[in-house]
């Protein structure tokens, strides 16, 4: 079910969601730019992230405080996030953009999966049906892509960790603003990153930045995380995480779009490749017809009913 408001918010938070999807376009081909490897590239991005909010609540002078429980939540749910992030950094440093994209349009099957199960309410078969068509479109890609199944697997578990911080975020945001959860939940990313780096002895020469490093970093840390990850969370008020998850997914197309123009990615991909796409592109889009039309039909019978 989606949560209740009036049409012209809802409308409101798509348009704001699209608009965040288009930048989040933008952090695949970033990725690959970015010389660092994945863990310190997010780690940068993280702490950038972090310090951007921290100053945009002390020039608004805006009250960030939380309660212990919440505190504890959201640093946990920052886990959550660094592991999807670096597993999607990851996948692109072992395949391509394209694949990565793709990929991480499992999103809409793991949430059709997990929101049910976490929220205790009854699963779509609608929702199923999206997933399993889906899927269906990656192991299409599986099956040809097989130059890029390590990129495949990265992107798919960074798919799931997705899945599961947009969930909690749904409940989280209820109760709490949104520049808040994306501050603590960001420097809780920071905080497990950088445990994780000082248990692996991860500070390595690999990990200082070029001199073009540093603008590509500013501007995912900036742009593409603080604010687009603010505005991601923002709308959950309105819509459900299924349906931010769907509309999420359309960030391939945008991406594929970005690193076409700038690798030629598109050249490198077989027909079993956009086959697969076709089959998750096309679900994502044909969704919100489908479950505008099932609506109708119900309401109709309803009225017959009554």
């Amino acid at each position: 079910m989606e949560p209740q408001g009036t049409p012209k918010t809802v409308n409101k938070n798509l348009l704001l969601l699209h608009g965040t999807v288009m930048i989040w376009g933008f952090t695949g081909t970033l990725g690959k730019l970015i010389s660092i490897p994945a863990v310190g590239l997010v780690w940068y991005r993280v702490l950038i992230a972090s310090v951007s909010l921290f100053l945009f609540f002390l020039v608004s002078r805006s009250n960030f405080r939380v309660n212990k429980i919440t505190f504890f939540k959201l640093i946990a749910n920052g886990a959550l996030v660094g592991a999807h992030w670096i597993l999607f950094f990851a996948s692109i440093k072992l395949s391509t953009v394209a694949v990565s994209l793709v990929c991480l349009s499992s999103i809409t099957l793991f949430t059709a999966i997990f929101e049910p199960l976490i929220n205790k309410k009854q699963i779509s078969r609608l929702e199923i049906l999206a997933g399993v068509l889906i899927i269906t479109g990656i192991i299409l890609i599986f099956k040809f892509e097989t130059n890029y199944t390590k990129g495949i697997i990265a992107g798919l578990l960074s798919a799931v960790f997705a899945s599961l911080f947009a969930i909690i975020n749904s409940k989280l945001v209820k109760h709490n603003q949104a520049p808040v959860i994306a501050f603590y939940e960001l420097s809780g990313a920071f905080l497990w990153i950088t445990i994780y780096l000082f248990a692996t002895s991860g500070y390595t020469q690999k990990m200082i930045p070029t001199t073009a490093d540093i603008g590509y970093l500013f501007l995912l840390g900036t742009v593409c995380t603080s604010l687009a990850y603010v505005a991601g969370v923002y709308v959950m008020r309105e819509l459900s995480a299924f349906r931010v998850a769907l509309i999420t997914n359309l960030e391939p197309v945008y991406g594929i779009l970005i690193a076409f123009f700038f690798f030629g990615d598109l050249n490198k991909m077989t027909h079993g490749f956009w086959a697969g796409a076709l089959i998750i592109l096309s679900t994502i889009m044909l969704y919100p017809f489908t479950q505008k039309q099932l609506a109708r039909r119900k309401e109709r019978r309803m009225a017959k009913v009554s």
